[in-house]
């Protein structure tokens, strides 16, 4: 089995005590370093000062509409799952100010803000996040428009990926080819073992970082290790799914049926189960904040008390608010049930018609984040049948 692996441009093998150095040089390049916290009983981003700063010893358990953190000792440094938060966080913040307008002797003077210079290196980042990543590049970086801000963001981006050792019962990424394993856009990518992680470069920066830290290269034995421990997680994710199919039990490991989507989901617009999840469904819009791609957003202008001084705040928005279709002569889609069509239809149908790629990457936030536990996987397979 080793014979065949192929070796990354650069690899090399470290100690779990020596994460730490990682860290240090990512600091000492300029960046502000983020990485996963525990904190209020949930995984989330934060800003760490050193590698102590990660929550190592904690696992989580994820369901429909359920998410839980215990603590386990004998639980590796990133052995949870993902959290509430991704990379959308980082790249198009929830607030961001796109235009000031200042008013002097009279007249307006109208600014932009300067590009975001902040370099900012995130750690802990999955396969799901990263294919999410790639996807809102589409969406704001290509084409005859593109997003300043947002390209600036990611310019400034250092990634550093971790592959996935568990998997919870709400992740799907294998139905999307999206992983549990890390393919590409990533600076560093990290594999942990039982006392050691091996870590690859994937761009010239990681390359840089890891020459300069004067680590041993990877062998190759240890390595193939590393590959089939990722093998082994989506064989196993595989697994439970086909058993859960069979079992008709929902909620051992999610699985979505991605075969001739576009055309199921778009050639049932008048299906009943539209109005049935409606009924269900709280519009809160709590899945549409946790997704990583989604990007709806919506503008308001907000002056000072002394009316002189306005800026134009973009913020998040959602499709599933009855703002969101607001026209003229009112609210276009007017029932909830019409508000989830249009989010899943998008999602996993014209999207393909707009960028080439579905904009879901089975993450399951949405399914986990959901106060009633509404499932997408679960609806797209009763509109099947």
């Amino acid at each position: 089995m080793t014979a065949s692996v192929q070796p990354p441009n650069l690899c090399v093998l470290i100690p779990k005590h020596e994460l730490g150095a990682i860290v240090d040089r990512i600091q000492q390049l300029g960046y502000r370093t983020i990485g996963p916290h525990a904190v209020d009983g949930a995984i989330v981003y934060g800003e760490i000062d050193s590698a102590d700063d990660l929550p190592q010893g904690y696992l989580d358990s994820q369901d429909g509409g359920y998410y839980r953190l215990q603590r386990d000792e004998q639980a590796g440094m990133f052995d949870f799952v993902v959290g509430p938060d991704s990379l959308k966080n980082f790249v198009f913040p929830p607030s961001d100010t796109v235009l000031r307008a200042d008013r002097n002797n009279g007249s307006w003077e109208m600014t932009q803000p300067e590009a975001p210079s902040e370099r900012i290196a995130v750690i802990g980042v999955r396969s799901c996040d990263l294919h999410a990543l790639a996807i809102s590049d589409r969406v704001f970086l290509e084409g005859p428009y593109v997003d300043n801000a947002y390209e600036a963001r990611r310019k400034n981006l250092f990634l550093v990926a971790v592959n996935c050792r568990r998997a919870a019962a709400t992740c799907f990424c294998h139905s999307m080819d999206t992983g549990p394993a890390v393919g590409g856009g990533f600076d560093l990518a990290l594999t942990e073992l039982d006392d050691s992680f091996v870590v690859e470069a994937g761009s010239e920066r990681g390359e840089q970082l890891l020459n300069d830290g004067g680590w041993p290269a990877c062998p190759t034995e240890v390595l193939g290790q590393a590959r089939a421990q990722s093998a082994a997680l989506e064989s196993d994710m595989r697994a439970r799914t086909e058993v859960a199919t069979s079992s008709g039990d929902t909620h051992r490991q999610r699985s979505l049926d991605t075969d001739d989507i576009r055309n199921l989901l778009m050639g049932n617009l008048d299906h009943e189960r539209w109005e049935e999840v409606g009924h269900r469904c709280l519009a809160c819009a709590n899945c549409t904040m946790v997704c990583p791609t989604c990007f709806c957003s919506t503008v308001e202008e907000v002056s000072d008390l002394t009316g002189d001084h306005v800026t134009r705040e973009r913020s998040w928005a959602s499709c599933f608010t009855a703002e969101h279709s607001y026209m003229s002569s009112g609210t276009v889609r007017k029932s909830i049930g019409a508000r989830y069509r249009q989010w899943l239809t998008h999602k996993l149908a014209s999207w393909h018609d707009q960028f080439d790629t579905s904009g879901c990457t089975g993450c399951g936030r949405c399914i986990t984040w959901c106060p009633v536990a509404i499932d997408l996987t679960e609806e797209v397979a009763a509109i099947r049948g």
